[in-house]
């Protein structure tokens, strides 16, 4: 089942037209893919996939972290119109054959043979995509449940790449290092299909390190990043951190839970950088952001306003609906398709699953999901706003609140923090604050976990079933 919903991007140009029409570079480790290189190995790989049978329509899987095969299996699945079908790195092999049960793929290439594919492959200059052709299917992190394959078309994400373009006024001279993996959403917009828009050039990293992305940062003049806050919080409490080795950045792209107006204000002093929030989803990739000109005290304070023609609605639970082009088509499995959808007077709209605010101005405040509000005594309180009261205090660089079990009370507040260094910070500095800003007492936290590092799921998003998993062990 797919869901044709009437904002969806249709016709335009394909994937394959927009990424050729620019000059982009690919960097991963000590290859250097120019733009002629690039250019020629998605055509012979294109031509050797095609020699084994691959055509328009094909599903095509691989298993790869970061490197420049993966990108070149993307833009080669995308010139015959073939769908690219990434696993992530990281899944088991028992992960991976479901997967491949429920994918049923033409083809899976393994990444050590893209380069022997492409030697033998005949170039192909001629494309067979269409614009609604699907061009990905990829998988959510499973934070929320078991993960769900999602489907993109051509046509959608093209449209997207090119807007973000001008949203981030990206172009030539910008270079973006990317460690989010390239099997994610994120990974695929901002290391893939936006730097082939905008003509600019691509640092790969096969997993974050912080040491190793100051060094990349300085060798290579990084002026764009993109990530969760704890990439940057880890960057900033690396060893050898300076202001003078991360200055080449001049814009961060921050989305997800964490994304405070402290944390904002705190890395754009320390980056000297432009700091953006931003909000999307595997299913919806950034649908809200700010743009250049917006108000940065609203910027700072909200997860931004519409993106291009996206539309926002909040439904009366709260949660955040969503219609735009660059929206996904459905899921692998037409149940869940159809759970995703609401039907309301003015047509269908995606349940994000998300709690959010808009202001009279239409720009956005994500609240949380719907399952993590935390019910104390019949009261209702958002984690989001537990953890940008925490990390507004001097002493914290990064704080996730959850909900510990309780047999009186249904659950408690319980926070965790990641302190600045040399900092400290316990359950009486919380209460303290709390109540020095005026929070009501139901929402103070009653419990207060020092870590040093908070646990992350591999796209470097805070991994809050861990964390509820702690705190209900020591209810």
């Amino acid at each position: 089942m797919t869901w044709r919903h009437a904002d969806r991007a249709t016709g335009g140009p394909t994937l394959d037209e927009v990424l050729s029409a620019t000059a982009t570079t690919l960097v991963d480790g000590s290859t250097t893919l120019d733009p002629a290189t690039l250019a020629d190995h998605t055509a012979r790989l294109a031509g050797a996939l095609r020699s084994y049978g691959i055509a328009r329509g094909d599903t095509v899987a691989w298993q790869s972290h970061n490197r420049w095969e993966a990108v070149v299996l993307y833009r080669a699945c995308w010139r015959l119109g073939a769908v690219a079908a990434p696993i992530h790195h990281l899944a088991t092999p028992a992960e991976v054959e479901r997967l491949l049960d429920a994918l049923e793929p033409e083809a899976v290439v393994g990444p050590d043979d893209v380069a022997g594919l492409i030697a033998r492959g005949d170039p192909v200059d001629d494309p067979a995509a269409r614009p609604d052709d699907l061009a990905v299917v990829l998988h959510t992190s499973g934070s929320s449940g078991e993960p769900k394959g999602v489907l993109h078309t051509q046509a959608g994400l093209a449209a997207k790449a090119r807007l973000m373009t001008e949203v981030h006024a990206l172009g030539p001279s910008d270079r973006i290092l990317m460690p989010a993996p390239l099997a994610h959403i994120s990974g695929l917009q901002n290391a893939v299909t936006l730097p082939g828009a905008a003509g600019m050039t691509t640092v790969l990293m096969a997993r974050w390190d912080p040491e190793r992305a100051l060094r990349l940062i300085e060798r290579h003049g990084i002026t764009f990043m993109i990530g969760p806050p704890t990439f940057f919080v880890s960057l900033r409490a690396a060893p050898g951190f300076s202001p003078e080795r991360v200055a080449s950045i001049r814009l961060i792209s921050c989305g997800g839970a964490g994304v405070t107006p402290a944390f904002v204000a705190e890395t754009a002093e320390v980056f000297g950088a432009t700091v953006k929030r931003t909000y999307g989803s595997t299913e919806a990739p950034t649908v809200t952001t700010s743009h250049a000109g917006d108000d940065p005290v609203r910027a700072a304070a909200t997860d931004g306003r519409p993106t291009g023609t996206v539309r926002l609605r909040v439904a009366d639970d709260g949660e955040l609906l969503v219609r735009g082009p660059e929206l996904f088509v459905g899921y692998t499995d037409p149940t869940r398709t159809a759970e995703a959808i609401a039907e309301l007077d003015d047509g269908e709209w995606f349940r994000t699953g998300d709690v959010g605010r808009i202001d009279e101005a239409g720009w956005l405040t994500i609240v949380g999901r719907i399952k993590d509000v935390i019910i104390r005594g019949g009261e209702n309180i958002a984690a989001a706003e537990v953890e940008a009261v925490l990390e507004a205090h001097p002493a914290v660089l990064h704080a996730v609140a959850v909900g510990q079990p309780d047999e009186r009370l249904g659950e408690r507040v319980c926070g965790f923090v990641q302190c600045a260094p040399g900092a400290t910070f316990d359950l009486t500095d919380a209460q303290a604050w709390f109540a020095e800003r005026g929070v009501a007492r139901f929402k103070t936290p009653e419990r207060m976990v020092v870590l040093e590092q908070l646990p992350v799921l591999a796209a470097g998003k805070v991994d809050r079933a861990e964390l509820r998993r702690r705190a209900a062990a020591s209810a």
